[in-house]
């Protein structure tokens, strides 16, 4: 069964579409991290690295909902055989079985939060979900010259004709204690999701943070990054504000396991060993 974190009345369930080696080594993704940061990642973080020294990801989506109502879903995993993530991706992903076992028919799905338009993250979206609204942010869409050459026709044309694309410009409140933040940097639209239920939050990052070692030290930039430094900056201010709030977790689609707390009094600027 996916494993699921609850937030005041609101379920989030981690569903895994899929698993598989990094396409370079995790050395050149991260150029700055010490060997002291790896060997310090690794030990927060073993699944994520094979035994012979590689980034192996997985790739995630949550799913969250209260009690048997509608459902929002937080990115869209890596797609079928025949997705925009195949040249890199383990496809296809397993997506639809990962729903019929935490018992979510995807037409229940009323929102797709889509954090952003890398191909790791869309290759689901559209025609499995045909009674949801599909999120973006402006920014993002008026940057698709820097994504996939094929994404216009294939899934952004299909949701403006569906009437499923819908575009919002900063943070936005998608349900009581469920909002949609603008996080750029990573692409310029990027977003992520936070939840929060009196003194419990939980944040659904998108790729925010793509590997342990950016817990290690949030500073670190990770090459495939559109903007390093405003992604750094983001990072490192968003989880220091939720660290001096009183902490929360990290849904995050990529780590090891799904969900990572911060706690109260971390300095995610200045974080080390623990």
């Amino acid at each position: 069964m996916p494993l699921t974190h609850t937030v005041g009345s609101i379920t989030v369930t981690a569903l895994v579409d899929g698993a598989g080696p990094f396409f370079q080594p995790r050395e050149e993704a991260f150029p700055d991290a010490t060997p002291a940061q790896w060997r310090e990642a690794d030990r927060r973080d073993p699944a994520t690295v094979t035994p012979d020294g590689r980034w192996w990801l997985p790739f995630r989506c949550f799913a969250l909902r209260t009690g048997d109502g509608p459902v929002t879903l937080v990115d869209a995993g890596i797609g079928p055989a025949d997705a925009l993530a195949a040249s890199w991706a383990p496809v296809p992903g397993r997506l639809p079985e990962e729903l019929s076992a935490a018992g979510i028919d995807p037409a229940v799905v009323r929102t797709v939060v889509l954090t952003h338009l890398h191909s790791d993250h869309v290759g689901w979206a559209g025609p499995l979900f045909p009674h949801a609204d599909h999120l973006l942010q402006q920014a993002e869409l008026d940057a698709l010259d820097r994504f996939h050459p094929e994404l216009p026709a294939r899934l952004l044309g299909p949701l403006r004709a569906a009437g499923q694309l819908r575009v919002v410009d900063g943070d936005t409140t998608l349900a009581p204690g469920v909002r949609v933040l603008s996080t750029p940097g990573h692409t310029p639209g990027h977003q992520s999701v936070l939840i929060d239920s009196g003194d419990d939050r939980l944040l659904v990052t998108g790729d925010l943070l793509v590997h342990a070692v950016q817990l290690v030290d949030p500073t670190l930039a990770y090459a495939h990054e559109e903007d390093l430094a405003r992604a750094r900056t983001t990072r490192t201010t968003l989880l220091h504000t939720l660290a001096t709030q009183g902490g929360a977790t990290l849904a995050t689609p990529h780590l090891g396991h799904p969900f990572t707390p911060v706690e109260g009094g971390w300095d995610a600027k200045r974080a080390g060993p623990a």
